[in-house]
């Protein structure tokens, strides 16, 4: 027999991984509100958001173990990286190796992630698939997304901190407040761009110099 979930164990855990599921839901917000102003919209944004929504609630159902884990990182990285961003609106400037700091966390969650899968997988063959409350299909699908989410990543790492227009002191234009900057524009790094409305103005004024050129 299956043992009880935390979830229905700890009513506290439970609170908290409901919420949990539910905060995937107005995270979305931020993507809406990038398409309405009609900034760019990368992969890596969308693609993120839209499966750890489906990953969350498909688990959810489940009650799945390992949930607990993920959980947990999630909330810890993610109280960091919005209290960063909230620092950004308010004006303060912070150094440059927070944001650095942040993508470092987030891609040792995504290896702690796998990790914790892999794992899960090993006890389920040497246990008994009724040990542990976990599926093999959640297995499947949560370490493809993590493997996925530690590529994309590490290429926004690269790209940002450790490219060659890096190292020159210039870095991506960031578009909105998330974990993600658009790919193949940069700006020096002693810009004073501080919020969303000056990364406009700034999108603004390329595309009108486009338009000059084509004339």
């Amino acid at each position: 027999m299956v043992k009880q979930s935390f979830i229905e164990h700890d009513r506290v855990s439970g609170f908290w991984t409901w919420l949990f599921v539910l905060s995937k839901l107005p995270e979305l917000g931020d993507t809406v509100f990038i398409v309405l102003r009609k900034q760019p919209l990368i992969f890596l944004h969308w693609y993120h958001h839209i499966t750890v929504l489906m990953y969350s609630w498909f688990s959810y159902t489940e009650y799945t173990a390992s949930a607990r884990w993920f959980i947990v990182m999630n909330y810890c990285v993610h109280s960091v990286m919005y209290s960063y961003y909230a620092l950004r609106a308010l004006n303060f400037k912070p150094p440059r190796s927070i944001a650095m700091l942040i993508t470092t966390l987030q891609l040792t969650q995504m290896v702690v992630g796998c990790a914790i899968n892999i794992w899960a997988h090993g006890f389920l063959q040497t246990a008994g698939k009724n040990s542990c409350n976990i599926s093999e299909m959640n297995i499947k699908l949560s370490i493809a997304m993590y493997f996925s989410y530690f590529v994309l990543f590490a290429r926004f790492f690269y790209k940002t901190y450790l490219s060659t227009n890096a190292r020159k002191g210039k870095r991506p234009i960031q578009v909105t407040a998330s974990s993600t900057a658009t790919s193949g524009q940069y700006i020096d790094s002693g810009s004073s761009l501080t919020g969303k409305s000056d990364v406009q103005s700034l999108l603004a004024g390329g595309q009108a110099n486009s338009k000059i050129k084509a004339q």
